[in-house]
């Protein structure tokens, strides 16, 4: 009894384990990590030092762009239709002060049909003819709160607005984040070269020293990826009979910037997407002292040919 009660423990914490890890493992059963940690061979003249570091902004402002399309016969009927969709909709919409929005005009254009002329003795002719117009244009709405969005969802699909283009993210403290990595980033260097002096025992202070940095950001409309969940049959049917493969969902999912390659992060807990913005600092120390004076010879040669040394290096 005893022993199926510890094969079942078993089962239960394999299967919950592996509930943990997500659908996105459902196809890939056997994962190799590498735990191998890439350090450079040290050159003999120089050290190289290098500081990255990460930041996770939440946004303040989203603004989300949808996407209009209207046919008619005339112009007339073409804006009509699109304003009756548009004015509904923002009507509803704007009953909420904090949300802003904005209609961009992307084209208006004549649709051709084909008619057909028929002559005898020869092939028949297809002519372009004007068969009415088509109206393109887009929908800005900028909103403060990510929930805000499925209320703004149900308003627009209730009036045959459905193609949801893409969601900007934007935060106004990305300078101050910038300086506190840049900050950071220089803390975490100094207490580098200091353990590099430490475990060398000596100092770097008159070494020659070259120093570069950069940032980059990443937005959340950047970093979505997709993935199929299934399981197919194993069963070798191809050899005997015709196999119909039922088609598989496709899904996306928010993939942020791992923080395994930083030397810190600030704001590490990501619930949401958030903007990521990356700071890099590298140093390289040559070991070669620096040359404390370098003592140049002057000469100079008078009219008559007479050479003089200048010593202007240890002026009397």
């Amino acid at each position: 009894m005893k022993n199926i009660l510890c094969f079942a423990s078993a089962l239960l914490f394999q299967f919950t384990f592996s509930q943990v890890s997500g659908n996105i493992n459902y196809q890939n059963q056997v994962r190799y990590v590498d735990n191998n940690i890439a350090v450079a061979i040290p050159s003999n003249n120089e050290i190289f030092i290098n500081i990255k570091g990460l930041a996770n902004v939440k946004a303040e402002k989203y603004v989300a762009i949808f996407s209009l399309t209207q046919v008619g016969e005339t112009a007339e009927e073409v804006n009509e239709l699109m304003d009756k969709r548009l004015n509904t909709a923002l009507s509803q919409i704007k009953t909420n002060k904090t949300i802003e929005t904005y209609i961009d005009m992307v084209s208006f254009v004549p649709v051709y049909n084909y008619t057909v002329e028929k002559k005898i003795f020869s092939r028949k002719t297809y002519n372009e003819v004007p068969g009415g117009f088509e109206l393109k244009k887009n929908l800005h709405i900028q909103f403060t709160n990510p929930s805000q969005l499925n209320d703004i969802i149900t308003i627009l699909s209730k009036n045959e607005i459905y193609d949801l283009v893409r969601v900007d993210y934007f935060a106004s403290s990305l300078e101050t984040v910038k300086k506190e990595l840049m900050n950071k980033a220089r803390i975490t260097l100094q207490e580098k070269v200091k353990n590099y002096e430490t475990m060398l025992g000596e100092t770097f202070a008159n070494t020659t020293k070259s120093i570069n940095d950069g940032f980059k950001t990443s937005l959340p409309t950047e970093m979505y990826k997709s993935y199929e969940a299934y399981n197919s049959s194993t069963l070798a049917l191809s050899r005997i009979a015709n196999v119909n493969q039922a088609a598989k969902t496709a899904t996306l999912y928010y993939q942020p910037i791992l923080d395994k390659e930083f030397d810190f992060v600030i704001n590490p807990t990501i619930l949401e997407p958030v903007i990521q913005v990356m700071y890099e600092i590298k140093m390289v120390i040559s070991k070669e002292k620096k040359n404390q004076k370098e003592n140049k010879s002057y000469i100079l040669i008078t009219p008559t040919g007479e050479m003089k040394d200048l010593n202007i290096n240890n002026p009397q």
